[in-house]
């Protein structure tokens, strides 16, 4: 598609006038920002436009001791609040639009948010809640999720999330290492058709949390009826309804007010996948995660517009995401741009997965974030989405979650839209952003993230921590950067977040510097752009040759038939070998001869050594509650290991059908 002008564009002129520089270049612009930490951070807080309360001092940044990431300040001095910078001034626009099943449509326009973000802050200030609180909600994805999480911020507080398919077990194992003071909710919700009440098991959470913990107050959000429809149990419960109608001695709702924060204040807890344990609790700062945020939406993905003095209203956000997930994080974070979101709360499924595509069309979405196998299941069910929906304010499309194939990029460019710009974006939990993502300023290139994030210093290293110009390697980055985390939650000497990111590399490799190890397998194309290749600590090696899974995810899952797969790599008892899991439609046989067409494909489009020692249907695989596949949960359960943490499983029989398969696994042909 043609290169049309762009935030970024305007970003880089932007920069080039402040400075005295030509920047107009996506090279030179990128250069900068990586070599000249000061002048890039400065020039994005001063064109997004963030809201200060107090003005930074002249120094922008201010590195780390010698040879540190850790350490590194930002902005020091300066003063802000997360939630002011993503309010909207009064009005009757849309700026949050709330789908879900079994609900009818609603919306908050920018007046009604701000009312409820208000009463919202009343009521938690009300229950005790003050700076540096944590609060925590069990939450559908619909808006009163969102304005919980304003609410907690506007205080200063911190927010943690998951979705309420999470079971009693990961939901304690997440919210206990923080002892929240309040807990919102979802009572009921509806996923493919089905009902289901939360009610007991939230009642139980808090009962254990409680029991250890200062929980004061749970909060129940019915969004499918809306309204109170019993009375509680306890004193220590509220309706949601009554939650957001508080008034003072006057009769009036308190204003919202905004406590002052410094930059490198905690905003959320997220929390790592927690498939070897329980799961690590991620910090990550009030002033990185907005700074980061603005420049992957503004700039990177050209959603709305500096500021939020008067919305967009030709951009609108879709991104199909759970509270569980860091991308509803980041979801939100498009208020600040002046974007409006649109919240799909149910079964991607639903409707014969033509639910989502009926929204973009009706909502005039112009940024549609979904995910690999949302996109293999469509094309798999045989649907035309823009034949069928029209699309016609759609532009960009955000894939996240793995990497997209080729033919998924095919099939978008087909049947979505042949001008859409397909950004392929990686990053994750850990950095609560993307080290990767889209790029105005750049072509697309089919089966190709479009490259480095601006401030991101990326690199692909070889074990010996060389950089590895062509060919595949560690993706590391070799400078801080703003959205790095402050640290994680009960580990005060760092040891926890030293040894998850920096370890790897600390022996003498990389020159003495602390380097952040992201754990993706990479590799660098001649075309600027990047190929994830797999999870670098789920990365093959038969015979001492280093194999990424996601190349075999390519060519497998493109094949009739084909669902999904799943690569790892077990010791039979000659060394390492690859065995390969499939899942495949209904409808098909699987026999001796489509066995061995998967072979011959891999073969062909691969090498012979990609060509696995074993390959067996399976009927599921399983998956993080953010849609990744479990590579390393799959192989403990293959060599007959217990898995830690089964509640960090999306689909938890998924493991049963694993386990049901091993002894096909390890039958040696005679």
């Amino acid at each position: 598609m043609p290169l049309l002008p762009s935030n970024m564009h305007a970003f880089a002129a932007f920069a080039s006038e402040r400075h005295g520089l030509d920047l107009s270049s996506w090279s030179a612009l990128y250069k900068w920002s990586i070599q000249t930490p000061n002048l890039f951070w400065g020039a994005v807080a001063d064109f997004t436009k963030i809201a200060w309360q107090r003005s930074p001092t002249s120094d922008v940044y201010l590195e780390p001791p010698s040879g540190m990431m850790r350490g590194a300040r930002w902005f020091p001095g300066a003063r802000l609040n997360f939630a002011q910078n993503l309010m909207p001034r009064p009005g009757l626009q849309e700026v949050i639009i709330s789908h879900a099943e079994g609900s009818r449509r609603r919306f908050l326009c920018a007046s009604e948010l701000r009312e409820q973000v208000a009463a919202c802050q009343a009521s938690l200030r009300s229950a005790g809640v003050i700076k540096g609180d944590r609060v925590c909600g069990v939450l559908a994805n619909t808006p009163e999720a969102v304005v919980a999480m304003l609410a907690t911020a506007s205080l200063g507080a911190v927010w943690a999330s998951c979705s309420p398919d999470f079971g009693e077990q990961a939901i304690i194992d997440r919210f206990s290492q923080i002892a929240p003071k309040v807990m919102f909710a979802t009572k009921n919700y509806m996923y493919g058709g089905k009902y289901f009440d939360c009610t007991e098991k939230i009642r139980i959470c808090a009962d254990r949390l409680a029991s250890v913990n200062p929980l004061r107050k749970v909060v129940w959000v019915d969004h499918i009826s809306g309204v109170a429809r019993q009375p509680l149990e306890v004193g220590s419960e509220a309706w949601w309804s009554d939650w957001i109608n508080p008034s003072n001695a006057s009769g009036q709702p308190d204003p919202l007010t905004y406590e002052s924060c410094a930059f490198e204040d905690p905003l959320y807890i997220l929390f790592s996948s927690g498939t070897t344990g329980v799961p690590k609790c991620i910090v990550h700062s009030v002033g990185g995660t907005l700074l980061q945020h603005k420049k992957e939406i503004l700039l990177h993905s050209n959603l709305g517009q500096p500021g939020i003095a008067e919305f967009d209203s030709e951009s609108r956000l879709l991104f199909f995401t759970t509270c569980g997930w860091m991308m509803w994080n980041w979801m939100a974070s498009a208020l600040a741009c002046g974007t409006t979101i649109v919240l799909y709360e149910g079964s991607p499924m639903a409707s014969e997965a033509k639910a989502l595509w009926r929204i973009v069309e009706s909502e005039r979405v112009t940024a549609f974030g979904l995910s690999p196998k949302y996109v293999a299941t469509c094309k798999s069910a045989g649907l035309h989405p823009k034949k069928e929906f029209g699309l016609s304010r759609l532009k960009w499309i955000l894939s996240t979650g793995a990497p997209l194939l080729p033919d998924y990029f095919e099939w978008l460019y087909a049947e979505v839209g042949k001008n859409l710009h397909i950004a392929s974006i990686s990053g994750g939990t850990d950095i609560i952003s993307c080290f990767m993502l889209g790029n105005p300023m750049a072509p697309v290139h089919v089966g190709e993230i479009q490259g480095p994030g601006l401030g991101m210093a990326i690199e692909c290293w070889d074990a010996n921590g060389r950089p590895v110009r062509e060919g595949r390697g560690e993706l590391v980055c070799t400078k801080p950067f703003v959205a790095m985390p402050v640290g994680f939650w009960n580990d005060p000497s760092g040891q926890k977040y030293g040894k998850a990111y920096f370890e790897h590399f600390q022996r003498g490799v990389g020159g003495g510097r602390e380097i952040w190890r992201h754990g993706d397998y990479v590799e660098f194309t001649g075309n600027g752009g990047i190929i994830v290749h797999g999870r670098s600590d789920a990365t093959l090696n038969p015979a001492g040759v280093r194999i990424g899974t996601a190349e075999i995810y390519r060519v497998v899952e493109r094949q009739e038939g084909v669902l999904d797969s799943v690569a790892v790599g077990i010791d039979r008892g000659e060394g390492e070998e690859v065995v390969l899991l499939v899942k495949i439609v209904p409808e098909i046989v699987w026999d001796k001869s489509f066995e061995e067409r998967l072979r011959q494909v891999i073969r062909k489009e691969l090498s012979p050594r990609h060509v696995p020692a074993a390959i067996v249907p399976v009927v599921d695989i399983p998956y993080t509650r953010s849609g990744k596949k479990m590579e390393l949960a799959v192989g403990q359960t293959l060599r007959g290991e217990v898995l830690e943490n089964i509640s960090s499983i999306a689909n938890p029989a998924s493991i049963d059908a694993v386990a049901g398969v091993r002894t096909k696994i390890f039958v040696r042909k005679k």
